[in-house]
C-alpha cells in the first residue's frame, strides 16, 4: 500500500512538472454542472458585449437578425460544406430548428438586456464584416482552460444568469429537446468553424 502511495505522488508530480496535468481553469470560469455541456463549467465574469455585438450586427442588426446570415459571414467559403454536414448529421428538420432557435436567443436576449437596462458597447469588437475573426472571438469565448464549452461561450455572450433565463424561455416556446439540440448543433458548428479555420484556443488562426 506504502508504495502505491509513493507511485501516486511521484507520478503526479511528473504530471505536474511536464505539464500533463489537468490545466487550471480561466479566471471567473468554475467547476459547475452545466444543463446540457455536462460537469463542467460555468462563467459568472462580466459578459464580452463587444464580441456579442459584433455577433449580432453580423446576423443583420438587432431588428433584422438571422441565423443563416449570421452563418455565412462566419463560415465564408466553408458555408455550403458546413450546412451540408449539419443536414446530413442532425437532419434538415433539425437544423431548420436550431435557426429558428437561435434567431429566438437572440431576440430574447435583446428583449431581457433592455429589460435590464444592460447598455450595449457602441461599438462592435472585432468588425463584423470579417467572419475568420468573428469565429475566432466566439471560439475563445468558449474556452474554459481545459477544453471549449458552448454554455460558456454563451454565459460570455450575456452573462451566466441571462442565459440561463433564455434557456428557460427556450423551453417555454419550443421544448427542452429543442434547446438541447441548439446547444449540440451550435457546438458542431464552432468546433468545425475552428478546424476550418485552424484556430487555437486564443482564437487565433495558426499556418499550416
Amino acid at each position: 500500500m506504502k508504495n502505491l502511495r509513493w507511485t501516486a505522488i511521484a507520478a503526479a508530480l511528473v504530471m505536474a512538472v511536464t505539464g500533463i496535468a489537468v490545466a487550471k481553469l480561466m479566471p471567473n470560469v468554475i467547476d459547475q454542472p452545466t444543463r446540457f455541456s455536462g460537469s463542467c463549467c460555468v462563467y459568472t465574469g462580466a459578459p464580452a458585449l463587444q464580441v456579442t455585438l459584433s455577433m449580432i450586427e453580423a446576423g443583420g442588426g438587432p431588428s433584422n437578425f438571422d441565423t443563416a446570415t449570421l452563418l455565412k459571414v462566419l463560415a465564408g467559403s466553408h458555408f455550403d460544406a458546413e450546412v451540408a454536414k449539419l443536414t446530413k448529421q442532425y437532419g434538415k428538420d433539425q437544423v431548420a430548428q436550431f435557426l429558428k432557435t437561435f434567431d429566438f436567443v437572440v431576440a430574447d436576449s435583446l428583449k431581457i438586456v433592455t429589460a435590464k437596462k444592460v447598455a450595449l458597447p457602441s461599438k462592435p469588437n472585432p468588425d463584423p464584416k470579417n467572419g475568420p475573426a468573428l469565429a475566432g472571438a466566439l471560439w475563445a469565448a468558449g474556452q474554459t482552460g481545459e477544453a471549449y464549452n458552448v454554455e460558456v461561450m454563451l454565459d460570455r455572450a450575456v452573462s451566466h444568469p441571462i442565459h440561463v433565463q433564455v434557456m428557460l424561455d427556450i423551453d417555454k416556446k419550443y421544448g427542452l429537446a429543442a434547446d438541447a439540440q441548439y446547444h449540440a448543433i451550435l457546438t458542431t458548428a464552432m468546433k468545425d468553424l475552428a478546424a476550418a479555420y485552424h484556430l487555437n484556443a486564443m482564437g487565433q488562426m495558426q499556418s499550416m
